[in-house]
């Protein structure tokens, strides 16, 4: 999928990479096109391996050179060309930038100006709402007061934005309903820890949200970092939910209110959520999966699992155990 809200710089070659990582260049100065996670990176993009728990996806990559570590370079198979460094993930923030260099700015769209109905079929508009350059609007939508959808957006038809919405590098389906507050497509809390100040690494993705979706009251919803923050059709979040760069949700899911999802974790289709449930990052949780109001979720859930808790286990398991 096309970057739509970041321009790519695409005269990009390994040497530009090798330089900016303090290494040595290469006689063959080949093009790169993009970085790219493992698991849709092409062969002309470079990729990185930064835990074995990535090497099923390592094995299927079609991207020829790999950024990794001196304790996983061993496991590599032979046909990878390798780029060894110290800390993977600041060295991907680095080439991150280096392909998209404005995605490290945050600035609110400048360019935004009142919506003018003429523009869009059958919309409904309150009072000083805002729209940026090149925004697809659907038809037959309304938007409240005082909301603000930034360049590039697109929005199917029938949907509902709410009032004190701000909506950026996002698409979002047809029939969604998007709740007052709500703040959808912000850059992710994303950076590493340093002695002197921590660094921000880019986030270049997108917040992609299906068809016939309700995103609640005060929600946030993070953009991804490289790859996109994903809500899957027919899903509802309640109010105060905050969903973290990278996360994917699958097909009608029910969250209630209060959760906290943290980066790259990919939770199923028809899972339901109690309210105040906690679920790390990195994680997989299965289909059909019911997670009890309060649990803390750290560890993978297979499919058609009902767990509650701290740490979150069988709900039977903790029903007896707290009889």
């Amino acid at each position: 999928m096309e970057n739509i809200s970041f321009k790519k710089n695409n005269n990009i070659k390994i040497n530009d990479i090798l330089n900016i990582l303090n290494l040595k260049n290469q006689k063959k100065n080949i093009k790169i096109n993009d970085i790219k996670e493992l698991n849709v990176a092409n062969n002309n993009d470079i990729s990185f391996f930064h835990s074995k728990k990535y090497f099923p996806s390592l094995k299927k990559t079609k991207s020829k050179i790999i950024l990794t570590n001196p304790k996983l370079k061993s496991i590599i198979p032979k046909k990878f060309q390798i780029i060894e460094v110290q800390n993977v993930l600041l060295s991907v923030g680095l080439i991150s930038s280096l392909f998209y260099p404005s995605a490290l700015n945050d600035h609110c769209d400048l360019d935004v100006q009142p919506i003018n109905k003429n523009n869009f079929k059958n919309l409904i508009v309150g009072q000083n709402s805002l729209v940026g350059k090149n925004v697809k609007l659907g038809k037959n939508c309304s938007i409240g007061h005082n909301s603000i959808i930034e360049k590039n957006v697109k929005i199917g038809n029938f949907c509902n934005i709410g009032s004190n919405v701000i909506i950026r590098n996002s698409i979002i389906g047809n029939y969604t309903n998007i709740l007052d507050g709500a703040i959808i497509g912000k850059k992710g809390f994303g950076f590493f820890p340093g002695k002197k100040h921590n660094i921000r690494y880019p986030h270049i993705g997108s917040v992609i949200i299906g068809n016939y979706v309700e995103i609640g009251c005060n929600n946030t919803i993070d953009r991804g970092s490289l790859s996109n923050t994903i809500i899957g059709d027919g899903t509802f979040i309640d109010n105060q939910v905050h969903i973290a760069h990278n996360v994917k949700i699958g097909k009608n899911c029910i969250i209630t209110g209060q959760v906290g999802f943290a980066g790259s974790t990919t939770i199923g289709n028809r899972v339901m959520i109690g309210g105040q449930a906690g679920i790390s990052g990195h994680l997989k949780i299965g289909d059909n999966v019911q997670i009890g109001g309060g649990s803390g979720v750290i560890k993978n859930i297979p499919s058609n699992t009902k767990v509650m808790g701290y740490p979150a286990k069988n709900i039977r398991n903790f029903l007896k155990e707290n009889k």
